[in-house]
This record gives C-alpha cells, structure tokens and sequence, in this order.
C-alpha cells in the first residue's frame, strides 16, 4: 500500500467508503452489516488500508456502531475518520454530537472529524470555534471538510486558526470539477483531496451499459440514463483497454488514475472482502504517461446529458418503466 502525508497526517491512498454499512437504500441487508462489512474492514486493514470513513448519517448511526465494532481489537491500525451532518453546527452541540459518534464508535478520540457539508445560514466561524474546542479538548485530532468550494475551505482554515487537512468532494474520471482549483490548492499548500464516489457509483466498474443498466439506488441517477450510458462507450472502453494490458480490471484502473493524482486519495465502498481488496490492489497499479493521457482524454471527450435534459430523460425512463410494469402485472393476472 502507498500513504499519502501532508499536514501531520498519514493516509493509504486507498481508503474504505463505509456509507453502505447498515444503510438500507444500498440494500445489503442485515447478513451484509453484520458478518460481510466486519470482513471488509479486517480485510481492507490486513492490506495496508488505514483510512476508515464513516458519518452520523450514514444508517442513522449504523455505519459508526459496525465500523467500531470492526475495529476494537485493531484500533492503532485505523485512522478513524467521520462526519458532523451540518445542521445546527455550533456551540454545545457540535460537543454532543461528536461524543455520541465517539460512543458508537467505541473510541477515545476521532482522528479526523469532518463537516458534512455547507451550512450557509450558519457562520463558518461558529462551526470551527466548536471543531477547535473539541481539538483542545483532545476529542479530535484532525479537522476536515466535505463538499466544500475552494472559498469556503480557506474561509474554514482562517475560521479554524489552524489546518483543515482535507475536503471530501466527489472526484473521478466522470466528475473532474475538484481539478479547477480544490486540487492545485491542496497539492500546494500540503493538504488532501478525499474523493468519495471515486468510480462514479459503479459505472466506471464497466459492468453497466444501455444492455444492462443498474437496479436500485444506481438506477435513479443521471450517470446511469440510457443516453448517459451510450455516452460513456468510449469512456469505458478505453478503460478495458487499459486493463487488460495489466491484467486488471477496469474498476481498478479507474482507481490508479485517481491516486496518481498528488495529494489524493479515494474512498470506495466494497460489497465484499474480495471487492475491498481488489481496491487495495489498485495503489499498485503503475500506469505509463500514456495510458494516463488515453485516460484523461476519454474522459475529457464524455459528455453527459445534465441539467433539464438528464431531468426530462429521467421522467421519460421512469415512466417507460413503470408502463412495462403496469403492463406485465396485467399480463400475469390474465394468465
């Protein structure tokens, strides 16, 4: 495994995403939270994988409760990181917030305590003053952000009077935003960019195409509309391509092109011990300039439909499928 280190601290450039731990819309169920998450995140610190992320609302407090349990008899060997969901982010109740994480993950201090989000009606200011306190009081040891723009991480470093290390944001070879400013900034100013949905929500597992689109959560979303699908063709090809000429798979490789980004590293989430290590394995990965400029440029040519038209799509599909529905139900009952 790589480690990233900037700030004070050391991070696997491969992480472990735990949102599907105890989360009912990714549809795991109770086998899944109670025997298959423990596994991943054994696994995932068997390899070398340091980086746990979790948060509140993850499960409504399940993520936290499994991954603290999972941990217990290997806590030196994780750094702990989750996130304050950004309503009412001041004062007393930050504190209380961040002891009720603590308790369910069964540990003394938070390696790193993120805010979830943006709080405009609330000023940035009041939020830090309360991370500050929490640091002081040897309850945090590291500050993050999530979803932040540039403006508004540096307004939290000032706020804080001290660094927040890193800002998770979504960030792939399909979502390239964070490389306009929040990337250049951390690589110079020794901070980390924690790119959450680092393979598009599966599309970049080149498992999904207009033939076989996803079901459940995957299915509502733009990226996975059958016009966004037949965009991504070239993407994806070009992926296999790049894999197969390292044996890999195209997830992986979706993956090393992220990490070999300075001062990045990614969360992805695992269904299985197999899935979390076949993660790991991408930090590995070494891709030549060219494979990387292959990559960069078929990524740079995918153009999705956004905005009204992915809206109008979307309508258009859920109303097809609910017709075909409506339609077979029939047929059974008139058979």
């Amino acid at each position: 495994m790589r480690y990233v280190e900037a700030a004070g601290v050391r991070l696997s450039v491969v992480g472990l995403g735990a949102w599907q731990f105890g989360s009912g819309e990714w549809g795991y169920g109770k086998a899944y939270a109670s025997g298959t998450a423990p596994e991943i995140v054994d696994r995932s610190l068997d390899l070398g994988v340091n980086l746990i992320d979790t948060a509140e609302i993850y499960g409504f407090g399940r993520s936290e409760r499994i991954v603290g349990q999972a941990i217990a008899d290997r806590r030196a060997a994780a750094f702990v990181a989750t996130k304050l969901l950004p309503l009412a982010p001041f004062g007393p109740l930050v504190a209380w917030r961040a002891r009720g994480s603590l308790g369910r993950l069964g540990v003394d201090v938070l390696d790193l305590y993120q805010l979830h989000g943006p709080n405009p009606a609330v000023p940035i200011r009041a939020t830090m003053a309360a991370l500050a306190g929490l640091q002081r009081d040897g309850l945090v040891r590291h500050v993050g952000v999530s979803n932040f723009s540039l403006d508004r991480w540096t307004a939290a470093e000032r706020a804080l009077l001290g660094p927040v290390v890193t800002n998770q944001v979504r960030y792939s070879l399909i979502e390239r935003g964070p490389e306009r400013d929040l990337l250049p900034w951390a690589q110079e100013h020794d901070r980390i960019v924690i790119a959450y949905s680092p393979l598009g929500q599966g599309l970049l597992s080149g498992r999904y195409d207009e033939d076989h689109p996803p079901r459940g959560l995957r299915a509502s979303t733009a990226a996975f509309l059958p016009e966004n699908l037949r965009r991504a063709a070239p993407l994806l090809g070009t992926l296999r391509e790049v894999a197969a000429g390292h044996g890999v798979t195209s997830a992986q490789v979706a993956l090393a092109w992220l990490v070999r980004r300075p001062n990045v590293v990614v969360i992805p989430g695992a269904s299985s011990a197999a899935q979390a290590e076949s993660n790991a394995q991408a930090a590995e990965i070494d891709l030549t300039d060219g494979e990387d400029a292959a990559l960069t440029g078929a990524s740079d040519a995918y153009r999705p439909l956004r905005g009204v038209a992915a809206v109008s799509q979307g309508v258009r599909v859920r109303a097809h499928r609910a017709s075909v529905r409506v339609r077979r139900a029939a047929e059974g009952l008139r058979s």
